[in-house]
């Protein structure tokens, strides 16, 4: 029954669908209040609900008017002892690029193309998403992220193993469009102890919690909600936004064509530890937009262990994840195959290759504070790489960086930083694209392989409270694993608002 009605109100993500998930479940029983203040908090939450339908229309208007230094409407549910009862935010984020025409001898049909092969001048992403949450029983909360997009990529998001822009989805938006980016239930069990004020953010509402705790999560969000976080690099619309810098590279995680997945997430939380797992949906078939609602056939197994440390007195976490895709994917041992037995000169071709197999992988991922304003990261990812991606097409990452905050220069606010990744790919994959193979996201015809490398530094600078405009710079070595075109040279800027 669950998995109908979130089904419901991600194909209808509306106010009246909201309603209707909640009345269901609380007239069968699926949501059990344990006193009448369960009432009034409804009443609240939808009254947020009210409040974020206007929101989510206006928006991508905000960037251009100044926010209100004594806006916060959250403050509104805070009781004496620090507790709120629901929460609401909204971002806006803008991101134009323009890149360099770069050397580009051949090209085929998944190449990252320069503007005298006909590839656009400008790409854009904008973005506006509302953040809604409500308490509604002891434990118990609940999430909705009504969302905005419209953008266009360079070469309709293709020939670059990581690609420029984390707010950019797997194909054009234009006209905009609006979705359910977040649905979700999260239920809290404390297990005595201390406990720890977590503050009211982005999809959390402010409460007290044991440090010893059992969350679970169910619905509609992203896995990078919860797996492969990272102080100093894991938000592209405030920090750096290349993929394989701001993820790990090779983290092919379950995500339909819009990043977004549904599923089950569970976390332990003992003290200085965390423990996280989930199974989660995978598209019926690559880089599509519907999913596996039943997680019986296309899904992805993953469970991460992070741990905070202190080294030089400075707080750090070390993250070590695991995973495991399966579902229908092509593997590229076998498009060869089929390829030399057809023995027609046609080149590989995933799309006559696909059959359910599995895709194994792990990342380790570090954040470490030298001081008060200045951290550094670093994180190693590896797939088999025998199978075509979900997410990224990259085999092995290895990335990191630094992030610096503006205390030394009188703005605090502000934050530069500077980062690399270093991205390869699987034998077997090299192989089936020299033939002249294509994937979902890379292919030139031909390819003089070498690892694809990447430099990025922005400078981040807020102008008013909740505004940042950001400049961001960007280099490619070897553009879609190719020595033969390049290096592409991206320039960006990002305007982003929260409230």
């Amino acid at each position: 029954m669950w998995v109908r009605l979130v089904e419901l109100f991600l194909t209808f993500p509306s106010f009246a669908t909201w309603l209707r998930f909640l009345f269901i479940s609380l007239q069968r029983g699926y949501l059990k209040p344990n006193s009448g203040k369960c009432i009034v908090k409804l009443k609240q939450f939808f009254a947020v609900l009210c409040t974020a339908s206007l929101c989510t229309s206006v928006t991508s208007t905000y960037a251009a008017t100044p926010v209100p230094e004594s806006l916060n409407v959250s403050d509104l549910s805070t009781t004496s002892d620090g507790e709120k009862s629901w929460t609401l935010h909204a971002q806006s984020t803008y991101i134009p690029e323009w890149k360099n025409n770069f050397n580009s001898p051949y090209s085929g049909a998944k190449s990252f193309l320069n503007s005298s092969e006909g590839d656009i001048p400008v790409s854009y992403t904008l973005t506006a998403t509302a953040f809604l949450g409500a308490r509604l029983w002891q434990g118990g909360e609940v999430y909705y992220n009504p969302e905005f997009f419209q953008g266009i990529p360079f070469s309709d998001l293709a020939g670059l193993g990581a690609f420029t822009n984390g707010e950019q989805q797997k194909g054009t938006a234009i006209p905009a469009i609006h979705y359910a980016a977040r649905a979700y239930i999260r239920q809290t069990f404390g297990l005595g102890g201390e406990q720890e004020h977590v503050q009211d953010g982005f999809n959390q509402v402010a409460g007290n919690y044991d440090k010893q705790r059992i969350v679970i999560s169910y619905g509609a969000f992203s896995a990078l909600d919860y797996f492969d976080a990272n102080a100093y690099s894991h938000d592209p619309r405030t920090q750096f936004m290349n993929w394989s810098i701001a993820t790990a590279g090779a983290y092919d995680y379950a995500a339909n064509s819009r990043g977004l997945t549904f599923g089950l997430v569970g976390e332990y939380f003992a003290n200085d530890w965390v423990i996280r797992a989930g199974r989660l949906a995978l598209p019926p078939s690559p880089n599509i937009l519907e999913l596996d609602y039943n997680l019986k056939d296309n899904y992805g197994h993953q469970v991460e262990i992070t741990h905070q440390h202190f080294l030089w007195s400075q707080p750090g976490k070390l993250r070590v994840l695991v995973f495991q895709n399966h579902g229908l994917m092509a593997n590229y041992t076998d498009a060869i195959n089929q390829s030399n037995q057809a023995n027609n000169g046609s080149p590989p071709n995933i799309l006559t290759a696909r059959s359910v197999t599995t895709k194994n992988g792990y990342l380790i991922n570090l954040e470490q504070a030298l001081a008060e304003d200045v951290g550094i990261f670093s994180r190693w990812s590896r797939n088999d790489g025998q199978s075509e991606a979900i997410s990224y097409d990259i085999g092995q990452s290895l990335s990191g960086g630094v992030l610096v905050k503006g205390t030394s220069w009188g703005r605090k606010e502000d934050s530069f930083g500077a980062g690399f990744a270093i991205n390869r790919l699987s034998a077997a994959e090299i192989q089936y694209l020299q033939l002249g193979g294509v994937t979902m996201m890379i292919g030139d015809g031909q390819l003089r392989y070498k690892e694809e490398q990447i430099l990025e530094v922005f400078y981040s600078a807020k102008v008013y409270k909740g505004v940042y405009i950001s400049s961001d710079y960007q280099r490619y070595a070897n553009p879609g694993y190719n020595a033969d075109r390049g290096p592409v040279n991206i320039y960006s800027l990002r305007a982003h608002i929260e409230i």
